[in-house]
């Protein structure tokens, strides 16, 4: 089994749990880019972030991991939309 076959099944592996953990997240897109796992998508809060990161370290330990998550805001808008 190569580096990159064990990284992939790492991400699969990575994918499942993060489907069927508390945050029963699966909108994440995790690639594979040369020897580095790029996660990124948006999550519902700083501790939905927090929970897959945390995952994400456990499942790929001793793998470059570069993250671009983004939490969405959930407050309410301070002025009303203006439409034209």
């Amino acid at each position: 089994m190569t580096h990159g076959d064990t990284a992939e099944y790492r991400i699969a592996h990575l994918k499942d749990r993060l489907a069927s953990g508390p945050t029963a997240e699966m909108g994440l897109r995790i690639e594979l880019r040369g020897d580095t796992v790029l996660l990124s998508g948006t999550v519902s809060s700083p501790a939905c972030r927090d929970e897959i990161l945390r995952v994400a370290r456990e499942v790929l330990q001793g793998l470059s991991l570069r993250e671009d998550l983004v939490v969405v805001s959930t407050t309410a808008p301070d002025h009303p939309e203006e439409l034209s």
